[in-house]
């Protein structure tokens, strides 16, 4: 599940950034351990480059000294103070489908808009489907999606199959996961780029 999505992500990045990523500044929004940020390190983003922000103030502690060339920031995603246009990648993973307060979602939304730089890009995964494992999430639709970044042009794919059946799977995921997967319905999550144009942002 893991690689068919950062397949899907990286093709996405190399032909919109390409050797920018040398250069790219990134954000994960609800970093947790600092995961994706490990992954774009391997893509090519400088450490420097690579910032995090989480409200746990133990998820944040553990990721900077986990990866103290990282930059790890305790902070609420409404009112993240970085200035206009900071970033050129902002990751959203399981984030928007984590806030059940419209309100609330709006004003990250709203924040996450401002702080992106034009011709960035949004790094998006989340559920479009809703978790029955977990009551206080709520689906992210693409009409949700679309509501929140209307500005921002989305390219999105749905992947991984619905986690609790490729977990029956057990021994046989290797060998059942592709078949699943070619069935859209069993694909739980979008994944993709939610992209800003410069044209647009500079209007």
């Amino acid at each position: 599940m893991l690689k068919e999505r950062q397949r899907l992500l990286e093709a996405m990045i190399n032909r919109r950034v390409g050797a920018g990523l040398r250069s790219a500044r990134v954000l994960d929004v609800g970093c947790g351990r600092g995961d994706w940020l490990v992954w774009l390190q391997g893509l090519g983003v400088p450490d420097r480059n690579l910032h995090g922000l989480d409200l746990l103030a133990d998820r944040i502690a553990s990721a900077q000294q986990a990866h103290p060339t990282f930059t790890f920031v305790q902070a609420n995603a409404e009112e993240f103070d970085a200035g206009d246009a900071s970033f050129d990648l902002i990751v959203c993973s399981t984030l928007f489908s984590s806030i059940l307060d419209p309100g609330m979602a709006t004003r990250v939304a709203r924040n996450i808009n401002r702080i992106l730089a034009p011709g960035g890009a949004i790094i998006w995964y989340d559920f479009r489907y809703r978790n029955p494992g977990n009551p206080h999430t709520r689906p992210m639709t693409r009409p949700r999606i679309k509501g929140l970044f209307d500005g921002l042009e989305p390219d999105l794919h749905a992947v991984t199959v619905v986690p609790p059946l490729a977990r029956r799977l057990g021994p046989a995921t290797g060998a059942l996961y592709p078949l699943l997967a070619a069935i859209p319905p069993l694909r739980s999550h979008l994944a993709g780029l939610l992209s800003r144009s410069v044209e647009r942002a500079a209007g």
